[in-house]
């Protein structure tokens, strides 16, 4: 599916609040000033409310993508966009894009 292209500060959350970010950039492709995503990179997960076991499985800690762009490359790996699909570790939760740059499109 199409969806303009993720970045550094494209607001990313876990589904308990948290804030999620790339561990690692695209320093040499930018859209407007920051840095895109690519899908093998998974997000690190801060701030999760998911109470820890006995109560439930969480906090969520890190996020990896199941789903990215299938026509955008960047340095051989597909870049991630806004409808593009990651599941929580350890909760199995969704990530949730909730703002993205409204620029550069992506397929």
């Amino acid at each position: 599916m199409p969806g303009f292209l993720l970045h550094l500060n494209a607001t990313v959350n876990c589904s308990h609040g948290g804030i999620a970010t790339p561990m690692v950039t695209v320093p040499n492709v930018a859209v407007m000033g920051q840095p895109i995503t690519i899908m093998p990179v998974p997000y690190g997960v801060v701030g999760c409310t998911l109470p820890p076991p006995i109560a439930a499985n969480g906090p969520c800690l890190t996020a990896m993508w199941l789903t990215a762009a299938t026509r955008v490359l960047s340095y051989g790996s597909p870049v991630l966009l806004q409808d593009s699909q990651a599941l929580c570790a350890p909760s199995g939760t969704p990530l949730l894009i909730t703002v993205t740059q409204t620029c550069v499109f992506g397929m």
